[in-house]
């Protein structure tokens, strides 16, 4: 007799995500993954200005703002055939990376590595020995022993006062957890100096853009004037006091990428390498590819390059085509949606539709209907197949395409680790390929930034082409793509455009590639392959659950319920 898991939400801070499992035994047979919030931007965007376009499609989320903005208008300068100055490309390549770094970065501390780390079990660590671990494996400067008893001071205060806060309802003591308590005091101790960095980094943003989050942008460049002087008189924070500043500010990325994150990944790896051969998905990657070295439409001078592999060959690499009608189709079969001619047939994001037919239960309800629509997200499929999307899928291409430092990135984790190639197509894998894309992006940092410096120095000071800019000069109908790929994976933007207004809009986020339903053939989308056949220590605590979800970085999870088979509740147990 099988036994369905509920966990639900699944969240990230903003959106739900639900799971749900059925247990043959103790071991996951089938998985289904539901998302249930839908907004409906694409809809609200119809009929508007294509210029204003990627300030309500920033709104598809509170935390990836700045990529929805980018892709929306690279869509309208697709669509119309705009070129950007050299020096608004660079400022873009510079914000994109910047969100790179700052999101993996959070995302490892304060999302996933509680799926790692033992909280309570810092109580118990020598700090010495802490210190010891700490500088056996990085020159970081904070790795004193007293450093980490002032952690662990905090640490206890916290939970001798009842109040854990952020780190209240936890797994701890799940015999999963085994790494020993003094590396888990040294992940604590990072997990606080991340929430305090990620608040200065986050300032690049707001230097180019004007704020963070939602960061100013617009079609044909980027808004923010560079200035040759400063002070008073410059009028713009793109001055020579604001690209110090975000010279600083790219040091302070690289050395606590360099010194922290990407050994503690290394470190916790080491006691979970069984977790290199479990949650690999379907096998097959997607990227559109994106960082233009010269612009957007050039993708043989992107830093991340576009492809897609399938059944996990990396001596073979297919071509993407955005435009092709054939390639990318978004199904709805078992989706809360209802195309005009029928669900079964899939339609590119050129002819997608957004209208809202819910044929679920009535909320609050205990279980779905899995065998019918059960997901307020689509299933996009490339040439009919599911796609994973993501760090691992970028880290695979770049690999399979030779990118020098890929390989020398992953030759030396493999090797550390005693593991095969093949080992990356896992839950840890998936991982610990973001943590090597944050490295690798965050040397391309300071790159884009002298090349700036080196156009500013030599008198060029334009961000922005207002040609094209008046309705009057666009073709009567229009149609483009905004390609790029976002920390979680490839997002497309497609705008049609008719007598200077949008006529339909369709966005393909990362998440609907990762967490999409099952389309019409019964084809699993890669979350729910990820978690076929994964065995549960305990499903009153699904804690294997959480390790592969999150390592696709979807919304982190606050609540979990069990049903037995006829869909009762069996208890309720709180999530970090």
């Amino acid at each position: 007799m099988s036994t369905r898991i509920v966990v639900d939400p699944v969240t990230r801070i903003e959106g739900h995500l639900r799971i749900e499992a059925e247990l043959s035994g103790d071991t996951i047979a089938e998985a289904y993954s539901s998302g249930t919030m839908v907004r409906g931007i694409e809809t609200i965007l119809r009929g508007r200005d294509p210029r204003d376009a990627w300030a309500f499609a920033q709104r598809i989320c509170g935390v990836c703002t700045l990529v929805h903005g980018i892709a929306s208008v690279r869509a309208v300068e697709d669509a119309l055939g705009y070129e950007i100055p050299a020096n608004a490309q660079l400022i873009r390549n510079l914000m994109i990376g910047a969100q790179y770094v700052h999101d993996h970065v959070m995302h490892f501390y304060h999302l996933h590595a509680l799926d790692w780390v033992d909280i309570v079990s810092a109580l118990e660590a020598d700090p010495k020995q802490t210190s010891a671990l700490a500088q056996s494996i990085s020159n970081y400067a904070k790795s004193s022993p007293g450093y980490f008893a002032d952690v662990q001071k905090r640490l206890k205060g916290f939970v001798e006062g009842g109040q854990l806060g952020i780190f209240a309802n936890g797994y701890w003591g799940h015999p999963g957890y085994r790494l020993p308590a003094e590396a888990n005091l040294m992940a604590v101790a990072h997990y606080l100096e991340a929430l305090a960095w990620q608040r200065e980094v986050a300032e690049l943003h707001a230097i180019f853009g004007g704020k963070n989050p939602h960061p100013n942008l617009c079609v044909g460049g980027m808004p923010c004037a560079i200035s040759l002087e400063s002070g008073k008189q410059a009028g713009t924070a793109v001055d020579v006091v604001g690209l110090e500043r975000i010279r600083s500010l790219i040091a302070q990325m690289r050395e606590f990428v360099h010194q922290v994150y990407v050994p503690d990944t290394l470190a916790i790896a080491g006691f979970y390498k069984d977790w290199f051969r479990r949650g690999e998905g379907i096998g097959n990657f997607l990227c559109y590819g994106d960082l233009p070295g010269t612009d957007v439409g050039d993708p043989g001078s992107y830093l991340l390059p576009a492809g897609v592999i399938l059944d996990r060959d990396l001596s073979h690499i297919e071509p993407v085509d955005l435009d092709a009608e054939a390639e990318i189709e978004e199904f709805v079969a078992r989706s809360w949606y209802a195309y005009e001619d029928g669900d079964d047939a899939g339609l590119h994001p050129y002819r997608g539709e957004t209208a809202f037919a819910y044929t679920g239960p009535e909320p609050p309800y205990e279980q779905l209907d899995v065998a019918n629509q059960y997901s307020w997200l689509k299933s996009p499929r490339w040439r009919g197949r599911p796609m994973e999307v993501g760090p691992l899928a970028r880290i695979l291409m770049l690999y399979a395409n030779g990118h020098e430092q890929t390989r020398d990135l992953v030759g030396a984790t493999l090797s550390r680790l005693d593991l095969p190639v093949d080992a990356l197509f896992s839950t840890m894998g998936r991982t610990a390929a973001r943590t090597l894309e944050t490295a690798v992006i965050a040397d391309a940092l300071p790159v884009w930034y002298d090349a700036l410096l080196a156009n500013i120095r030599a008198g060029d000071l334009k961000t922005f082409n207002a040609e094209l800019w008046e309705p009057a000069s666009w073709p009567r109908q229009a149609r483009g793509v905004g390609r790029m790929e976002a920390p979680r994976g490839a997002l497309g933007h497609w705008i049609v455009i008719e007598d200077g207004r949008i006529a339909n809009y369709q966005a393909v986020v990362p998440s609907t590639w990762n967490a999409g339903p099952r389309d019409g053939g019964g084809q699993p989308g890669p979350y729910e392959a990820a978690l076929a056949g994964q065995a549960l220590h305990d499903p009153e605590q699904p804690l294997e659950i959480l390790r592969t979800i999150h390592s696709f970085d979807p919304c982190i999870a606050c609540a979990v319920h069990l049903m037995d088979p006829q869909g009762v509740e069996q208890l309720r147990v709180q999530v970090c």
